[in-house]
């Protein structure tokens, strides 16, 4: 890269960033979206997989001998299927990495927006080169979905005492290459929609099955077969997993899944993608 393209990388992320900024309302949804699921699910769901709230009374008579010995093995194994942790604290680990996936398709649909109002013609006719826009833009974006899971982060500290400070700078990494990934994905669908209504109702299909099928709300190891094998597909998968690892230490993915194998396949999917964003750019006309 030159000296313009450097300007122009650096100039579309404090554009993104200042977008960011006067967007209260964006801020306030990307965080607050899950919280709710943190609360609806992790307080709703968390009081079922707790062996505290097992109602002994209607147990048989041969059960009641010892039902704190009951109660205890039936904790030992809910906590064993969450790698060591309560639910609240595995879902919250989960949500992290949702949050800025979920953030990370809105660079779409602003991209569409810049064509409707004619600012996507200008960078085209930049001097600089349209692949260091488009990555200035992603970048951009993508700091801004890696500071959204952070302020998720930092909230669960509040509610569980199983994370890992320490480890919180590793997460964000993975975070960070999966969202940027994630983001050239979301630009490459959006060059080719002129709507937000289309690409939104492409978006909405995506995002669902690869957040149930990501190990984001239940372990990857109690799910069906098939969903096993889709999941392996799953970029999402594998930040989850990676960034869950750090901030827990709890490993709950598959017998062959790491954190070094988890950062080798979210680095080949990002940059896959950040290419295909780059050149689907660079072949976009002032007229698309």
């Amino acid at each position: 890269m030159d000296d313009r393209d450097l300007n122009a990388v650096a100039s579309m992320i404090y554009r993104q960033l200042k977008r960011w900024i006067s967007s209260r309302s964006r801020i306030v949804s990307v965080i607050v979206q899950p919280l709710l699921w943190i609360i609806l699910l992790g307080l709703g769901f968390g009081a079922i997989f707790s062996a505290q709230n097992i109602d002994t009374s209607t147990w048989p008579s041969f059960v009641k001998i010892n039902p704190e010995l009951l109660k205890n093995i039936v904790s030992k194994y809910f906590t064993t299927l969450f790698g060591g942790v309560d639910y609240i604290t595995y879902l919250i680990t989960g949500m992290a990495s949702m949050t800025a996936f979920m953030g990370s398709f809105i660079s779409g649909i602003s991209v569409i927006w810049d064509k409707q109002f004619g600012f996507l013609k200008e960078t085209l006719v930049a001097p600089a080169s349209r692949r260091s826009i488009i990555f200035g833009r992603m970048l951009g974006d993508a700091i801004i979905n890696t500071i959204h899971s952070t302020a998720i982060i930092l909230l669960s500290l509040l509610v569980s005492g199983s994370i890992n400070i320490w480890g919180i700078p590793a997460a964000l990494a993975y975070i960070f290459i999966m969202s940027l990934g994630f983001t050239g994905l979301g630009i490459a669908l959006s060059l080719r929609f002129s709507s937000m209504e289309g690409f939104q109702m492409i978006v909405n299909l995506l995002t669902m099955p690869l957040m149930f099928m990501s190990g984001v709300f239940y372990p990857l190891k109690t799910m069906p077969d098939w969903m096993k094998t889709i999941a392996l597909f799953n970029p999402l998968t594998y930040a989850v997993h990676g960034s869950r690892y750090w901030l827990t230490g709890t490993d709950t993915g598959l017998s062959f899944m790491n954190p070094l194998l988890d950062l080798a396949i979210l680095s080949i999917f990002t940059t896959i993608f950040t290419i295909i964003a780059m050149i689907l750019f660079d072949r976009a006309s002032l007229e698309d």
